[in-house]
Order: structure tokens, then sequence, then C-alpha cells
């Protein structure tokens, strides 16, 4: 079959639309950069330098939350809310913002903007793709909604009805866009409220919300809760994010429940203490808000956490990592081999052999990064004493866009800070859409050559 052809240019094929994705966040960023560069984004007047201003730029629209300046003290107002639109259009995906815009417009959807929406959400096929479009931007502004009201309700009290709401508004959208950007300035993330089940338990419910993935809410409400009935995707994202959420619980309470720089500080009771390791749980999930400061964990506690954020979110949410499902997968594929058989089964569905391969060579591609990143960090920053632990944490959290620091970002050298924004694109653009972007050639199916096969010894 030969490539599609873009309309009056006979001969010269198409973008494909992992391209395209590749290419519409990269200049999304530079935007967000060049309008971070501004003086009227500063509280200085004077705009921050190009480094400083891409770097928050990339951690917004690929909602990861590493900052190398403090957002409310450096950004004005007009920074801040640069910063929000590049969260929500990151975490949501510009297609469905275009798709939005065109529809409201009254402009008919093209084919190929289907097509490129199908590939931002990872819909089982084009029909029907603009209307579950409108669907899911009902169901997110929606879930959004409620939780700035939630969180109003506390910030109001404290800072008036008008900076109240917006402060509601923005940490309940960097919430459910798995973001991590807050607005406390040197108070420290969301250290203040560790003893407040309002704020924690709403960001908490608010990250996975976002963190599931689009296709599953919606599945779960098509059904009305019935999960016998839903998709074997639903079934799978929710049950390892269920086994995920309630294993890191149990984990981070068991090697930080006597630390007292962490869980067992001065006046901390159970509550507190399981509400702040189930908080641990969720932001390792990829959403960079933090109930109590990292660097003090034990080197347990970090390992687990460089764990579940390599492992992250759900495919088509606003998270990143490797994927529950890919993870997922492979423990099957290795079950699979344990048990002797020749099917990927999962619920009593049989998987196709060619997604096992491929969620072992995503699982392979992020091991090999997070490996290679974590080094490139020890060599940029040595002498700095930095442990190699806190490097993988670092290098897990930009990859898996999380936003989680163990030594302060705020504090690697120029070198470091670029191998980070690399990080941060690579993570939230994805590693298929990424290997299908440089792939330049067409393969040509028709004279694909087989050759003999032969056994080889492996283990």
């Amino acid at each position: 079959m030969s490539p599609i052809k873009r309309r009056g240019l006979p001969g010269k094929p198409a973008m494909a639309p992992a391209k395209v994705l590749a290419l519409g966040f990269m200049l999304i960023i530079l935007l967000g950069a060049g309008l971070l560069m501004l003086p009227v984004s500063s509280r200085t007047g004077q705009g921050l330098g190009w480094l400083e201003a891409l770097f928050t730029a990339t951690s917004a629209t690929c909602v990861t939350g590493l900052t190398v300046v403090d957002t409310y003290t450096t950004y004005t107002v007009f920074g801040q809310m640069v910063i929000l639109s590049l969260i929500q259009v990151g975490g949501l995906g510009f297609m469905l913002f275009a798709t939005t815009t065109l529809v409201a417009l009254g402009r008919r959807i093209s084919l190929r903007n289907r097509m490129l929406l199908h590939e931002t959400m990872s819909m089982p096929g084009l029909s029907g793709g603009v209307r579950t479009t409108l669907l899911f931007m009902l169901i997110v502004f929606a879930i959004e909604l409620i939780g700035s009201l939630l969180l109003a309700i506390h910030f109001i009290p404290m800072y008036g009805v008008a900076k109240g709401l917006y402060f509601g508004v923005f940490h309940a959208v960097s919430a459910f866009c798995n973001a991590g950007f807050d607005l406390f300035a040197q108070a420290g993330s969301l250290t203040q409220f560790r003893a407040d089940p309002l704020v924690l338990m709403t960001i908490s419910l608010l990250i996975v919300l976002g963190g599931i993935g689009f296709a599953v809410i919606a599945d779960v409400l098509a059904h009305r809760g019935r999960l016998r009935r839903v998709s074997l995707h639903t079934k799978l994202v929710l049950t390892m994010t269920g086994v995920l959420l309630i294993g890191g619980l149990a984990l981070f309470a068991a090697m930080e429940w006597h630390n007292p720089a962490t869980l067992a500080r001065e006046g901390a009771g159970t509550g507190e203490k399981l509400l702040n390791a189930w908080f641990q749980s969720v932001t390792t999930r990829t959403a960079g808000y933090f109930s109590f400061q990292q660097a003090p964990m034990t080197d347990a506690s970090k390992f687990v956490s460089t764990v579940l954020m390599f492992i992250g979110a759900s495919p088509a949410s606003t998270g990143g990592g490797v994927k529950t499902s890919t993870f997922f997968v492979v423990l099957m594929v290795i079950a699979s081999i344990v048990a002797g058989r020749q099917d990927i089964n999962i619920y009593r569905k049989r998987v196709p052999a060619s997604l096992g391969r491929t969620a072992q060579s995503i699982l392979f591609m992020y091991l090999a990064l997070l490996t290679l990143g974590a080094l490139l960090l020890t060599v940029f920053e040595g002498g700095k004493g930095f442990s190699f632990l806190d490097m993988l944490f670092e290098e897990a959290s930009a990859l898996g866009t999380v936003g989680l620091s163990a030594v302060g970002t705020a504090n690697f050298t120029g070198p470091s800070k670029v191998l980070l924004i690399l990080l941060m694109y690579f993570g939230r653009v994805g590693p298929l859409t990424m290997m299908l972007t440089l792939n330049h050639g067409t393969p040509s199916v028709g004279n694909a050559i087989r050759y003999p096969e032969e056994d080889i010894i492996v283990g």
C-alpha cells in the first residue's frame, strides 16, 4: 500500500500521526517557554533565562512537576496561568482541545484529525472518536470543578474568596493532570496539610482519577459501575492500580512508621501516619505532590518510590511511566513461561503474542534509559555527595513524569537540567510514539524476507 499523499503535493507522504503528536508537544513547550521568558511572566519584571523557562515549560507540558525555581514567588499571575494552561493542554492532549474547539466552531473533523485523535487517546477505532472526545472533556471538567470546590472549602478561610478559589482551581487541575505544581511557596508542596484529610484525600482522588485513563473512566460510567461487564483493559488497569496503591501504602507505613522526619513527626497519630503513607503511595503514581520531604526517607522507601514511579499510571491518562497495563502484561508473559503455556492469558482472555513483545520492548527501553540517565546524572553531579539512589530517584521522577525530588532539582547543573528536560519529553510523548517518530522508512510488507529458523541457547 502506498503512503498517504498530501492534497496538492503528489508523491510526498503525509506526516505520520506519531510525528505530528511529538512535534505538537515540542511546539507547545517552545511556545510556553517563550511566554515564560516575557517580563510580564516574572515578578522581577526582567523575565527568566532560557534554561529556567524551557525547564518549567517542559515540566508543565509533560505534567511532571520538577521545578528549578519556585512557582509562586517567581511567576506573576500571568506566568502561573501560562503554566496552568500548559498543564491542562499537556495533560489531556492538545488534540482533545483542538477537536473540542473545531466542534464548538461548527467545523467538520477531517479523517486525518480523527486519526490523530485516535493516536492521542489510544482508542480502539476511528468511529465515535469525536463524540467520545466531547464526553471525555465533559467528564474531565466536571471532575476538576468538583475538586476545585472541595479544595476551596479549605483555601477560602485561609486566603480569602478570590485567592482561595484560584488556589482551588490551580491545584485541582494540577492534581488531576498529575502535574504536581503548587503555589505554596517555601512551605513545601502539601506539607502544611499533612494532618488535613480533606486536602490530601481530595488531591489523591484527583490524582487516581487522572491516572487511570480516560477510556477506563468512560467504560466504568457506561456500565454504571458494574465491573463484571467492563473491558479487559479496564479490569486490568483497575486491578493493577489497586494492588500498587494498597501495596505502596503497606510498604511505606512499614518502612517509615518510626521515622520522625516523615510519618512519625511529633504528635502524629495512627490516622495521620496512615493518611501520609497513603498519599505517598498515590503521589508516586506520577503526581509529584508530597506531604513530607523526600530526602529523609529511608533508602528502602526511596527504592520503592522509584519502582512505583517507574511503573507509573495507565495508558491514555494524564500520567507517565511504563504504564500499569504494560507491566501487568510483562508479568503475565513471565507467568505463561513458568507455567509452560504458549498463550498469554489474562482474566480468561488470550492476548496477542505481539502485545507481549511490545510490552517487553517498552519495559526494556525504560530500564535502559533509567540506568543510563542515572549514570549520567551521577557523572554530571560528581563531587556534590549525591548518592546513586538519589540520582536514580530523580531519573525515575523525570522519565515517569512524576515530579518528586530527594535532592532538589534546582541544585543540579546545566547539563543535568538539559538531560532531565529530554527525559521528561520522552516520558510524556511515550516510547512507541518516539520509535514511530524516529522511523523514517516505511516497511515493505510484500517484499519482507523471512530467514531460516534456528534455535539458540538462552538462560
